[in-house]
């Protein structure tokens, strides 16, 4: 579901209605609520209009131009190909690709101080070939390894060089890994789904001898950034700012752990990644705790979470920042670039709470943040000017998301395709 669907389904009475019947009802209100007034529709910029950032994109932008050289946003993808694959007809998928969205051949310039999109002409795509299938299979995975985590890892300069790469390793005669790295500027979750529904559509139509079935897109991510840029200077998001304003008044600087090490002056972004599952019967219990209060899962987790981190940090006011797609526009559902956002979430645990008043108040937060998410994240930081530092991020240091992790793997025709771990 996407955000307006969370927002809504949450909201609505469960009376009688069946859940197909209450799932047609949302996705009626749904599209009703997207359908956008004329003045503000997102339309393709003049030929020759110089082409702003996103505010999105410009915060990364700023990142790169802060630490040189950090492959702290390149966004690797590794598919194992298994069965008679047709190079010819992939690497022609992928040039197609490009082809459509501009935001995979975009590079950035700089002038009079402002950084700007460069859409270049499309042109093939290099597939970085590499055969291993002469190796040992033990020398052979090791090598794959590598090669995954060196081509992952290696840095994007932006201003020359198109934010996507790819390469094909060849394994053996019918077995192939293919690993494409797109930078974040360009690309996020929701644009993965699209580049895995296009990637099938055109390898199954060109392995076929047929020409693209795909549709001409309606607009580009230069578009939106243009158009983005227009709301904000007409104050078409002005009552939204207002709603942030109140909400995050009187905010805390940062979120205080104890921790057993200090915060290092500048980020060094070696993290580490814990997995726990959680049991089937605590799943179930949470969703059902949630249905009791008209509360969706994500909510249910989140009041979980902030309650977790009330008891680490003893602080009854923390702001969680969770990802949102930012894709509240029909024209721009089906476009590569970088929408996602961040909303932030404040939790209250003031008074000590019962579990089920916390929840009613975390849903609350949430569903009033879900109708304000228009205003992008980085005109919150501007509009609200906290302290800033190298070491920390701003407003929100703590991210809290809920994923499907059966992600949707493209079906290419006569290959069995599975994720490969990177890095």
């Amino acid at each position: 579901m996407s955000d307006s669907d969370e927002a809504l389904a949450a909201g609505r009475q469960r009376g009688d209605l069946t859940e197909q019947q209450r799932r047609v009802r949302l996705e009626d209100r749904l599209l009703t609520h997207r359908v956008a007034p004329a003045d503000t529709r997102i339309l393709p910029r003049a030929d020759g209009e110089r082409c702003p950032l996103s505010l999105t994109q410009q915060r990364l932008w700023f990142l790169d131009q802060l630490f040189p050289g950090s492959p702290a946003y390149n966004e690797p993808t590794a598919l194992r190909l298994e069965g008679k694959l047709d190079s010819a007809s992939l690497s022609r998928a992928l040039d197609e690709i490009v082809a459509r969205h501009e935001a995979l051949r975009t590079v950035f310039a700089l002038a009079e101080g402002e950084p700007y999109q460069v859409v270049q002409p499309p042109r093939p795509l290099d597939l970085e070939p590499l055969d291993l299938s002469a190796l040992e299979d033990a020398a052979r995975e090791a090598a794959l390894a590598e090669a995954l985590g060196e081509t992952a890892a290696r840095p994007f300069d932006l201003s020359t060089r198109w934010p996507i790469r790819a390469r094909l390793i060849r394994l053996g005669p019918l077995d192939h890994v293919l690993l494409l790295v797109t930078h974040h500027i360009a690309s996020d979750g929701w644009s993965d789904g699209v580049l895995f529904r296009e990637l099938a559509v055109l390898y199954d139509a060109f392995s076929a001898g047929r020409p693209s079935p795909l549709p001409l897109l309606a607009v580009q991510y230069g578009d939106f950034a243009a158009w983005q840029r227009r709301q904000l200077a007409g104050g078409g998001l002005d009552r939204q700012l207002a709603y942030w304003r109140r909400q995050l008044a009187g905010l805390p600087a940062e979120v205080t752990f104890p921790s057993d090490r200090p915060r290092p002056v500048v980020p060094t972004y070696q993290g580490a990644r814990e997995a726990r599952v959680f049991p089937r019967a605590l799943v179930e219990g949470l969703k059902a705790l949630g249905r009791s209060e008209n509360a969706t899962l994500f909510m249910a987790l989140l009041a979980g979470f902030l309650a977790l981190l009330h008891r680490y940090t003893g602080q009854p006011d923390v702001v969680v920042g969770s990802p949102i797609a930012g894709r509240t526009r029909v024209e721009i559902e089906p476009l590569i670039g970088f929408f996602v956002g961040t909303l932030p979430l404040r939790g209250d645990l003031s008074g000590d709470p019962t579990v089920r008043e916390h929840l009613r108040r975390v849903r609350e937060v949430a569903l009033t943040g879900y109708g304000h998410q228009d205003v992008p994240f980085e005109k919150l930081v501007e509009e609200l000017a906290p302290e800033r530092t190298l070491n920390r991020n701003p407003i929100v240091q703590v991210m809290f998301g809920l994923r499907d992790a059966r992600a949707t793997l493209p079906a290419l025709r006569g290959l069995a395709v599975e994720r490969l771990p990177v890095g």
